[in-house]
């Protein structure tokens, strides 16, 4: 046996590739630690532990599959336990050579495609036009309105100012002219 061939072995199987062998001394860490801390004495826990691992899939190699199938075992081998209400075990593989489209019977596994992605981009980016249609009427509304107030502001000050000004020398002027008349009428020497 050659040197690749023991870097790729793990559990008594010989793996492809040194990532399925990784994966495989991942799932022997994963097991050793189960084994440490499982209470065979509690059917229960062990059912729990057991159909867990199944939906979080966290054995996908023969070897974490070998481990699915002793404690499956062990559950089959309790008194008053149907065969029917274990779960059975997920294979993420195939047989026969052919790829299936996604490997995830346990679990629905959502891969958006390339449409669903050019859709919500597309819905974005109108919900983004009209937002900024709204937000610019918005603004020449609150424009307008600045402008034709009759209080002084930013935009109308000039006029504003311009016709507070023009109504006090008006008001001046009529109040000189009252004034005037009186010194008239009262004949006050004039200047």
């Amino acid at each position: 046996m050659n040197s690749e061939n023991n870097t790729l072995s793990v559990g008594g199987y010989l793996f492809y590739t040194e990532k399925d062998a990784q994966l495989a001394r991942a799932e022997e860490q994963k097991i050793e630690y189960l084994e440490a801390h499982m209470d065979y004495s509690l059917p229960d826990s062990i059912r729990y532990i057991y159909e867990h691992t199944i939906q979080e899939r966290l054995f996908r190699t023969p070897v974490g599959i070998r481990y699915l199938q002793k404690l499956r075992d062990f559950l089959l081998a309790q008194p008053g336990v149907e065969p029917g209400s274990i779960m059975d075990i997920p294979l993420y593989m195939t047989f026969d050579g052919e790829l299936r489209e996604y490997a995830a019977p346990a679990r629905e596994r959502v891969v958006p495609s390339r449409k669903k992605d050019r859709d919500k981009e597309k819905n974005r980016f109108t919900l983004s036009v009209i937002l900024n249609v709204l937000l610019v009427g918005a603004i020449i509304a609150m424009f307008y309105i600045s402008y034709v107030s009759e209080q002084p502001n930013v935009i109308n000050y000039e006029r504003a100012l311009t016709s507070k000004y023009a109504s006090w020398e008006q008001e001046l002027t009529e109040r000189e002219q009252v004034i005037r008349e009186t010194e008239r009428e009262l004949k006050i020497n004039q200047d």
